[in-house]
Order: C-alpha cells, then sequence, then structure tokens
C-alpha cells in the first residue's frame, strides 16, 4: 500500500523549519559561573550474593511508590561467537518475545496489566532486562523478570520476525555516513579484538543465525553467578532480598571460563577514507585506543576528552564551529569498557572544507598533550560534571544503573558517595599527565566518509601524505586491509560481513561490485515468474490478494526534518482498484487527500481544490506502486517483469515496467519472498532514485503487512511510516472518495 500523505507534507515542512534564523548580536561575553551544587547524599545501599552466585543490591528509596529492577548478564557482543556477530543483539531482543510458558501477548499484556514497563536488550559488554512496576507488583515482576531470563523459548515465528526488523535496520543503517564512520572507527581502533565487530551483526551474519545459536549462547553465559541484580526503589533490603531469593533462588549456575580475545593494536596512524560519490559532506573520526573502565586514571582522563570536546569546555566546538563556521557541532567522548576504551572526536563538515576541518581537529589533541588546560576550561568541565551527577540518581531507575555500572565495572561502591569530591580533585597537573599518557596525536586513527574526489587533494595540503581510499562497495570490515576481495570475473569471495550497500549514486558505476544476486540482467533467459509467484505466496497466496477489496489503516507518517521530527496522524481508505483517500491531522490542521477514478483532490482549511496535472500524475505513479495490485497485474501478465541486478545481499530484483506506470524495481528476500524494498524515479523523468523500504511484517487476516516503511527521496526529509492498526475488507461509505465531486455538483 502507497501513503499519498507525503505530498502534502511540503507545507507542514515550511511551517516546522521556517523560525529558525531570526536571531542576531548573540552576547560574545562568557555566561556567568554556575551557582554552587547543592550538597547530595547518594542513598544507602546493601548487597547480598545468594547461594547460587547472584548477587543482588537492594537500595531503598521511597519518594514514590514505585520499584525499578535491573537484571544485567556479563555477557554481550564481545561474547558473540566470532564467526556469528549479531548473536547477542538477536538474542536480547527476543527475551522478552515468549518464554517456555508464556508467549510475547502474554507477556506484554502481564506488564500492561500493572502498569509497568519491561525492556531488554544488549550492550557491548551485557545483557539486561529492565522492569518498572508499582510496588504491590514487586512479586509479579520478579517472577516474571526471572521468567523471561531463565527461560525464554527463541520461538521460530518470532525468531524470524526480529531478524527481519534487524535485518531491515541495519540495511537503513548502512546508507547513513555516521554509522559508517563510527563502524570503521571502531573496527580500525580495536582491531580484530571483540570490541571491533559491530555489535547489531550484518545482514549475512544475522541470516546466519539459527536457534541453536541463540540457546547455546543463552545456555553458555545465562547463570545466576554471571548476573547482577538490583532492586531500587519503595521497598526494605530484606523485602528487596526475600523475593530475589524465592523468585531467582533456583536459576542454575553456568561455568565462566576467563576469555583471551585478541589484544587490541597499539595506536597507530592511520587514515582510511570509505568514499561515497556524490556525498556533499564527510564524516569525521579521530582517536585512539585508551583505557577501560576501571582504570585508576578514568576520571582524570575523562575530564581531559572533556576539555577537548564535551559539555562543560569543548575545545572542538569553540574551534571549528564558533570560530571557524566549518560544522554545526563536534565532541570528543572517552569510550570505556570492561576490558579497554578508545577516545573518539566527531564532526562533520562540507565536503570542501574537510582538509581544514581534519588539520583542526589533530592540533586540538596536539595543543592538549603540549600545553597545561587552562584553570578555567578544568573548572568547568568539572562544573558540568558536578552538577549533573544529582540528574543521574533522580529516579529508582537511574540509582539501580549507577550501582550496576560500578558492580559491573568492579568499581569500589563507596566511590558513588564521594562522586563530587573525586571530580574536584583533579588538578590541571593531573590533565596534562594523563594526556601526554593516552592521548597520541601521532598515532591517530582518521576516518573519512565521503565523496573523496571532493576533498583528496586538500589531504597533503593539511599535512596527510599517507591513506587508504575505499568504495564503499568494496567496504568488508573482516578483512585485514578492509577490502572485498573478488575473483577473475568480479564477484565478491572470502569475506562476507559486514559489506555496505552503496547509495544511489553510486549504484550505476559499482553494480557487480557489490553482492551479485544470481539473477543477472545480462540473462535473456532469466525467467522472473517464479520469483513474482513466490513474493504473492510470501504475501498471502493469489487467492487472498485477489479477495481484498478495501483497506482501512491508521498509522503514524514521522517526518524527520532537520530541527527534529513531525509526527503526523493518518487514516488511510482504499477501495480497489482505484480509489485511495488518506486523512492526516498536521500541526497546521486537517488535510484530506483523494485519489478517485485518476483524479486527485485535496481538502484543507481553506476548502477543496483539484490538484494539477503534474501533482495528479505523481500521485498516479504513488498509486501504481500499491504491492498488492502491483503483483497481481505481474501476475496475469499485465506487466512486463524483467531480471533486475540486485545491489544487496540475501535480496532478488525484479524490475516491472509498463506505458501507464514508472519503472518499479522490487527487491524480495531470497527466502521468505518478501518485498524488502521498491526503487523509483524520484519524479517523472528524474534520473534521480527514491526508495522505500519495508520490515516489521506481520500477518493480518492472513496477509503479510509490513508495519514499518522508511522512504527517501532525494533532496527531502526521510519519512518513516508506523501502521498502528489495518483491516482488510471492512465496509466503507461511498461518501469518503467523492469531496471532489461533491464541490462540483
Amino acid at each position: 500500500m502507497r501513503r499519498t500523505i507525503a505530498l502534502t507534507l511540503t507545507a507542514l515542512l515550511a511551517t516546522a523549519g521556517g523560525a529558525a534564523a531570526q536571531v542576531k548580536d548573540w552576547p560574545s561575553e562568557r555566561p556567568p559561573r554556575p551557582l554552587e551544587a547543592h550538597p547530595v547524599k547518594f542513598p544507602p545501599y546493601q548487597v547480598r550474593t545468594l547461594s547460587n552466585g547472584l548477587q543482588v543490591i537492594a537500595v531503598p528509596h521511597h519518594e514514590e511508590p514505585a520499584v525499578s529492577l535491573r537484571l544485567i548478564v556479563r555477557a554481550g557482543a564481545a561474547q558473540d561467537p566470532r564467526d556469528r556477530p549479531g548473536v547477542a543483539s538477536l538474542a536480547a531482543t527476543l527475551l522478552d518475545q515468549g518464554t517456555t510458558s508464556r508467549d510475547a501477548e502474554s507477556i506484554a499484556t502481564t506488564i500492561d496489566s500493572i502498569g509497568g514497563a519491561l525492556g531488554t536488550g544488549a550492550g557491548t559488554d551485557l545483557t539486561y532486562i529492565n522492569a518498572v512496576v508499582m510496588k504491590d507488583s514487586l512479586d509479579l515482576a520478579l517472577d516474571l523478570v526471572s521468567d523471561v531470563a531463565e527461560h525464554p523459548a527463541f520461538a521460530a515465528e518470532e525468531i524470524e520476525r526480529q531478524r527481519q526488523q534487524i535485518i531491515s535496520g541495519l540495511k537503513v543503517s548502512y546508507d547513513d555516513p555516521e554509522y559508517l564512520a563510527d563502524m570503521v572507527f571502531d573496527r580500525l581502533v580495536y582491531g580484530f579484538h571483540p570490541y571491533g565487530r559491530p555489535q547489531s551483526g550484518t545482514p549475512s551474519s544475522i541470516a546466519a543465525i539459527t536457534r541453536e545459536d541463540l540457546v547455546a549462547f543463552h545456555r553458555r553465559w545465562f547463570g545466576a553467578n554471571n548476573a547482577i541484580l538490583a532492586i531500587v526503589g519503595d521497598v526494605e533490603p530484606d523485602t528487596a532480598f526475600a523475593g530475589a531469593e524465592r523468585a531467582f533462588g533456583s536459576w542454575g549456575r553456568v561455568e565462566v571460563a576467563a576469555g583471551t580475545p585478541d589484544d587490541p593494536p597499539p595506536p597507530t596512524r592511520r587514515l582510511v577514507i570509505v568514499d561515497r560519490p556524490g556525498a556533499v559532506q564527510t564524516e569525521i573520526r579521530v582517536g585512539n585506543i585508551a583505557i577501560p573502565r576501571k582504570d585508576p586514571d578514568h576520571m582524570a582522563l575523562d575530564l581531559a576528552v572533556k576539555i577537548l570536546g564535551g559539555e562543560g569546555a569543548n575545545r572542538l566546538h569553540r574551534v571549528l564551529r564558533t570560530e571557524r563556521g566549518l560544522t554545526y557541532g563536534a565532541s570528543a567522548d572517552l569510550n570505556a569498557l570492561a576490558e579497554t576504551g578508545d577516545i573518539e572526536a566527531e564532526t562533520n563538515t562540507r565536503s570542501q572544507t574537510t582538509g581544514e576541518t581534519l588539520r583542526l581537529m589533530v592540533d586540538e589533541f596536539w595543543k592538549l598533550v603540549r600545553d597545561r588546560a587552562h584553570p578555567r576550561e578544568l573548572a568547568d568541565a568539572q562544573a558540568y560534571l558536578t552538577g549533573s551527577f544529582p540528574l543521574t540518581i533522580e529516579t529508582p531507575s537511574d540509582i539501580a544503573l549507577q550501582i550496576l555500572n560500578a558492580v559491573f565495572y568492579g568499581l569500589d561502591l563507596n566511590t558513588l558517595q564521594t562522586y563530587r569530591e573525586r571530580v574536584n580533585a583533579v588538578g590541571v597537573e593531573d590533565v596534562q599527565r594523563v594526556a601526554r599518557e593516552y592521548l597520541h596525536p601521532d598515532r591517530l586513527t582518521i576516518v573519512l566518509v565521503g565523496d573523496a574526489s571532493a576533498f583528496i587533494d586538500q589531504l597533503k595540503a593539511a599535512g596527510f601524505d599517507h591513506y587508504e581510499r575505499i568504495p564503499v562497495a568494496d567496504l568488508d570490515l573482516s578483512a585485514a586491509d578492509l577490502r572485498r576481495r573478488t575473483d577473475v570475473v568480479g564477484k565478491a569471495t572470502a569475506h562476507e560481513a559486514p559489506s555496505v550497500r552503496p547509495s544511489p549514486h553510486d549504484q550505476a558505476t559499482v553494480r557487480d561490485a557489490m553482492w551479485v544476486s544470481p539473477l543477472r540482467a545480462d540473462d535473456p533467459q532469466s525467467d522472473m515468474k517464479p520469483l513474482i509467484a513466490k513474493a504473492i505466496a510470501a504475501k498471502g497466496g493469489l487467492e487472498r490478494l485477489r479477495a481484498v477489496r478495501t483497506v482501512r489503516a491508521e498509522a503514524t507518517t514521522r517526518v524527520n526534518a532537520g530541527n527534529g521530527s513531525v509526527d503526523v496522524p493518518t487514516i488511510t481508505s482504499i477501495a480497489y482498484p482505484d480509489r485511495y483517500r488518506v486523512e492526516a491531522q498536521t500541526p497546521s490542521g486537517r488535510v484530506v487527500q483523494v485519489y478517485a477514478h485518476a483524479r486527485y483532490w485535496v481538502q484543507d482549511a481553506r476548502g477543496v481544490a483539484e490538484a494539477p496535472v503534474s501533482v495528479r500524475d505523481e500521485i498516479h505513479a504513488a498509486v501504481q506502486r500499491d504491492v498488492i495490485p502491483l503483483l497481481l497485474r505481474a501476475a496475469d501478465g499485465h506487466i512486463p517483469v524483467q531480471p533486475a541486478v540486485s545491489d544487496e545481499p540475501g535480496l532478488d530484483a525484479v524490475r516491472l515496467q509498463a506505458d501507464a506506470i514508472t519503472p518499479i524495481t522490487l527487491y524480495i528476500d531470497r527466502d521468505s519472498g518478501l518485498v524488502m524494498r521498491e526503487q523509483y524515479p524520484a519524479s517523472t523523468g528524474s534520473s534521480d532514485f527514491a526508495e522505500e523500504r519495508f520490515s516489521d511484517y506481520r500477518v493480518v487476516d492472513g496477509l503479510q503487512v509490513a508495519f514499518r516503511a522508511h522512504v527517501r527521496r532525494p533532496g527531502a526529509p526521510a519519512v518513516e511510516r508506523i501502521v498502528r492498526t489495518i483491516a482488510f475488507n471492512v465496509p466503507l461509505e461511498q461518501d469518503l472518495f467523492s469531496i471532489g465531486e461533491r464541490v462540483n455538483r
């Protein structure tokens, strides 16, 4: 189904984005010093270890009648099998999607019925289960968290549903230069250490994960002696410990042997350019390996990095944004994990200023190492940390997180009581010492993601003579040189993950340098009918598709504009074959669009107007892309179906084109048969392509429906459609589609 609401959003975006650039004469003086910090006392806590090894932390906090539960297991993406990145991520998403005694709906109903919340997920070093409930539901919450942690079902249908969502999300991420820059930076800094692998996996690795992999991961790591439980809120410690013993006391232990992962490489100067032709700006990452969270120098180094590019000081932002106007923002962070960590500075800039921006960033690393920080800079960074600390212990969940972090990383819990004193004890000499020890401006890892042809000549003049230029289509993080291997006919070999899909600008030139589909466009004997039949069967079958007469759907159209996102509730009504109506509640009022019998009207506060021919043609093209009639017309032979080159692994591509429709390329999942993506000209006669990506497929009345779609058009904000409810073959009033006809009469 199509969502023609996108065409009504032009006025909305103009309204949402038009009030920004009116400020003049911004003060040049420094802001006043922050007020003295109010006294803050960390709440008391008690820690016990159950007989099975489970560490339990109880923190009474009686300001509201609620309790927060946080269970963490000491296993995350770093514990993924070497050839299966993404196991921890997929397993974590499945924990609350069914146990051996409750299905996903039962779990959701149970937590909703008590007004609580439940969530699961995985990080680099850990997997977590969180719950927040009112105090009188503590026992039920403990039972639910225990069941989710100990007895996940890993049901086949839930595995496939979550798998498709993760793969779809990854494919969208690979179009995001920020994601690419971060992923390549991690790979270079950490090498083949587990921290260098993509935390969410790759499309190929997620597709290869079996139920046995998930069960083995759970069996290997999920045990009482490898977990920590925090119970924080309106509950006395004795009650909390008794509840933990009752709910978790029978949880078994696991054998946790110390792993020996590859050591991260030492800091080494390396500049990698991920070439994305057509990009108008460059993502920049600069940094090096650092220290683990429990290192005694963590506090001093954190403040040093705050001075470089963090809250309270941020030299990078001042130089790059305020003084030079090269970027909208710049920052630096200390990412400290269990085994090691990294320092990463980041920004983006126009292609034409890439060399200058990079030079200035590296210079700031040198200045922090060479020169003492100004006491005012350090004081501002300290003021930020001490001033924001009370915000990190406002709620039971916040307190639980602080304590769990301390226990997980092996820190002294008593240090939470003296946090402010420890921050203020760091001096300028400490900052210079750790900067000289842990910052390596002569051996920085540098990643540039952008159009290399637009900035590569700037690098030598900026002092960067040696670099590696890798086309985005050839990027392969599993290779030592980050390059995909090809055989004599140009097909990818050896390394598979995580290859990166090129942007539409790249596709015309890279084509078969990417993942190659077995269906080749240059093979005149290729028969696409079986693939169309497979897509129809996956959608629900020919009989069910032919039986669809009407559709009614309620959805949210989310427009990701430059200054934030705007959510527009919509109601879509369809009466096949040729009547479509979208009613949208925009910030400026109700807008109704109707397409009926090849005519198009819009109704808003100004009345009803018929669209001009150009707009009507665009709407007509959108209607023609409705997947249900499109597949039926292809099956009946009314639309020629041609093979097309697929640029994604696991997807086969077909091109549909007839005199009455613009060319449409469907990308069909090779395993499931579901349509995962559409690509088509952005406008009539345009050489640029728009695309829609479909995910979160669910069965409704025997039909597979994508409950999420991401729409991307060149030069336009990204749009996401999120379906809330949908029904087929429901009665629709005839007047829904006759607003223009009524006016004309």
